[in-house]
């Protein structure tokens, strides 16, 4: 691992942030709430995970969206930003989520081919390609239906086609990716957006952890109006 910058300050906050789809639209965000990495941060050819901060008693770290949960919610980290699509897969005791920031807009749905035909009538089983299967569990045992996860993490539009599952659930934003592999939505099971995230006990006894939900908070408050 790749570190950036010298952290050697054991009363830094650390704040976690994903890569992929949200991040572009968090990264104004943060500077507004006065949360801004050093240049290195925006280096496309940086393999760095973790960066100084304009503020010296910060750090950021950027990991996998999943990961975001797991750092804060184990106290590694103590804040961070992440999709509640993250919160709600792994349900932590010890995260909060105190602020909807309003941006990294889609839906968790659940999608089969356009010709692949219905599940058969009373159908009490079924394999599911996706990378929420506990989201995905609860979604069908609600129907009365035990789903069967088959774990990916990528190119989950390929399953049904392949014979892999009949169902897939991901993400979706436009839908044009799942058309264009021949799928059809048939059920959304969750409305997605980026919230903070923070650990319950760094919120309790730092203020500083409390100060920049404050700003956070602000910060949505203004996006929205």
């Amino acid at each position: 691992m790749t570190i950036s910058g010298t952290h050697d300050n054991p009363g830094q906050l650390t704040f976690a942030v994903p890569k992929g789809r949200i991040l572009d639209e968090a990264l104004p965000v943060m500077a507004r709430a006065g949360v801004e990495p050093e240049a290195e941060f925006h280096n496309p050819k940086s393999r760095a995970l973790s960066f100084a901060c304009t503020r010296p008693d910060m750090r950021l770290i950027r990991v996998r969206a999943f990961d975001v949960a797991t750092f804060v919610a184990h106290g590694a980290a103590q804040v961070g930003i992440v999709g509640s699509d993250v919160i709600e897969e792994f349900d932590y005791a010890d995260l909060y989520a105190p602020v909807d920031l309003g941006i990294g807009l889609c839906r968790l749905s659940v999608a089969r081919l356009v010709d692949g035909g219905e599940e058969p009538q009373g159908a009490s089983h079924l394999r599911v390609a996706t990378k929420y299967p506990n989201l995905t569990r609860r979604h069908f045992e609600a129907a009365g239906v035990q789903a069967e996860c088959v774990k990916l993490n990528g190119a989950m539009e390929l399953a049904p086609s392949l014979g892999l599952a009949r169902q897939i659930v991901d993400l979706v934003s436009t839908g044009k990716t799942l058309k264009e592999n021949g799928l059809v939505e048939t059920a959304t099971i969750l409305e997605i957006s980026a919230r903070l995230i923070v650990n319950r006990t760094a919120l309790k006894t730092d203020p500083r952890v409390a100060a920049l939900v404050d700003a956070f908070r602000r910060e949505a408050e203004r996006l929205a109006a």
